[in-house]
């Protein structure tokens, strides 16, 4: 939802064991940079330290994950703690932040004061004193509540490039012969509509490769979008700009870079925007300040320029001679079961202009970043740099949320699958409607893969080829099989499941894929 909207995200969830399940989730939003305010319920403040039900130490859970972390403890605090709290999600690098609230500032007064207060006045002086001590805890936990505050969001602090650095910047990139551009996830931040980023991106002109969030930018077929080859076009380029891309091992941790190259590196974050500078990669200009605001300013100071239109060509011809390999290696015939990348393609061509693509898996979505093409831009979303597996039916529920119009695909492996096919009751339950393809190779191939070749043995790595389809029935959605013995009607499965997912109906297709290695084109069961 932060994502896709612009704004936070917000996740409440319960004590204890509910916040320990957001873990993981909150350190991949963390990670992918996302705005995301996470509400946490406590025991009574009353009973902190006294050992009530799930009364863990919260805090020291969410503080290395989280940028701003509180517990309310009055409940006049919760509105300018709330208040903060959203603008640190916001500002700098965007990223969760935790707000807890324990039970006994959530409730009214009366309700509190009735759990509290002995029913019948204390004679003992030891009673009187506990209930002289709640007393006050009572008037100390409401007081001030009723009293006016200020409402609305706080100003938020976004780091911007001086005028000076884009100045230098535009005069290195004006002098480039062989420039090139790396959009990363940051890019599409806020405050930059993502259609003013594509209207510079286009008018600068320089080919870019796009990453993250950043796919599907350009839309489906934009010439200067180039899909392939990235490293070796970046060992020619003569100016790199890393416009929110980051030198970790997505990009081999800068050795990919060519080191007589001049790079223009711009991040909001500084650790992010000098990692590994120290080791594989020096850059020109090092801009820590918003990717997006950056760029439009670029583009005004290189208003008229024109490039090598040689450089660009041989890029285009790169990639059409890759994309044609790849066709090649989807027509090959699998003994058993079918080609993953034959069923890819086929997705490709059945996408409509309105999806949007959710992609949880390692192999199969690995070959899919490859084939299947996001529609427009903040159409793909994937985990980001923590490759978190299980984020799909989240990720699909909060997608088709946001964008209730568009048709909202979900690519699984079968491995990740299991971690969230059962959000199709959720799905069913709110009617929500999304599609979901399953490439099921009975197997964690990702790891098989370099584990069988090392040890000589497949241990853990092996599945079955489960019936995920008749899951997704029994929680009340539709399901198909797609396998060799209906191959020939394949795309008409994906027709009906449109069919389905247009008349408010979740759609699961279980694919039984063969296994392969999209690096080097073999193909086996």
């Amino acid at each position: 939802v932060a994502r896709l909207s612009g704004t936070v995200g917000v996740a409440a969830v319960t004590a204890g064991p509910g916040l320990t399940n957001t873990v993981t989730a909150v350190k991949n939003a963390q990670m992918a940079q996302s705005p995301v305010l996470l509400l946490g319920g406590a025991a009574s403040s009353l009973l902190k330290g006294r050992g009530p039900l799930q009364g863990i130490d919260q805090m020291a859970l969410f503080r290395p994950l989280c940028k701003f972390c509180a517990s309310v403890r009055r409940v006049r605090d919760i509105i300018p703690t709330l208040r903060a709290a959203l603008a640190a999600a916001q500002s700098g690098t965007p990223g969760p932040v935790f707000v807890e609230l324990p039970i006994d500032v959530l409730y009214p007064y009366f309700l509190v004061q009735r759990e509290l207060m002995p029913s019948k006045a204390p004679q003992s002086l030891m009673g009187k004193l506990v209930s002289w001590y709640l007393q006050n805890h009572l008037a100390n936990l409401f007081a001030g509540a009723w009293e006016p505050q200020p409402e609305g969001p706080l100003p938020l602090n976004i780091p911007q490039a001086s005028s000076q650095q884009v100045q230098r910047c535009v005069e290195l990139v004006s002098r480039a012969k062989k420039p090139l551009l790396l959009l990363g996830s940051q890019a599409l931040l806020p405050p930059t509509p993502a259609e003013s980023l594509r209207a510079a991106v286009e008018s600068l002109g320089i080919p870019c490769f796009l990453g993250g969030m950043a796919r599907g930018l350009l839309g489906q077929d934009s010439p200067l979008h180039i899909r392939q080859n990235r490293r070796d076009a970046l060992k020619e380029a003569d100016v790199v700009i890393l416009a929110g891309a980051v030198c970790d091992f997505r990009l081999s941790y800068g050795r990919i870079l060519n080191r007589s190259s001049k790079i223009i590196a711009i991040n909001r974050d500084r650790e992010q925007l000098l990692l590994n500078s120290d080791l594989f990669w020096k850059p020109q200009e090092a801009v820590q300040g918003d990717v997006g605001s950056f760029l439009l300013r670029l583009v005004e100071g290189l208003q008229g320029q024109t490039w090598n239109q040689d450089w660009i060509e041989q890029l285009q011809e790169a990639d059409r001679k890759k994309e044609q390999a790849n066709r090649e290696k989807a027509s090959v015939p699998t003994t058993h079961h079918l080609n993953p990348l034959w069923v890819l393609e086929l997705v490709e061509k059945t996408l409509p202009d309105n999806s949007v693509l959710v992609v949880d898996g390692g192999d199969f979505v690995g070959s899919a970043a490859y084939l299947v093409r996001p529609r427009g831009p903040l159409c793909w979303l994937d985990p980001g740099a923590f490759g978190t597996l299980g984020v799909g039916g989240g990720f699909a529920l909060g997608a088709k949320l946001c964008r209730p119009d568009a048709e909202v695909w979900v690519l699984f492996g079968d491995g990740a699958v299991g971690y969230s096919i059962i959000e199709f009751d959720t799905f069913v339950r709110h009617k929500i409607p999304v599609i979901a393809v399953v490439g099921n190779d009975a197997c964690w191939t990702q790891i098989s893969r370099e584990q069988v070749p090392i040890f000589g043995s497949n241990v853990a790595c092996g599945l079955t080829y489960t019936d995920y389809h008749v899951v997704a029935k029994g929680l009340g959605s539709q399901g198909f099989l797609l396998s060799r013995e209906n191959e020939e009607n394949a795309a008409e499965v994906l027709h009906t499941a449109q069919q389905w997912c247009r008349k408010g109906q979740p759609v699961l297709i279980n694919v039984l894929i063969g296994k392969s290695d999209f690096r080097d084109g073999s193909i086996s069961m």
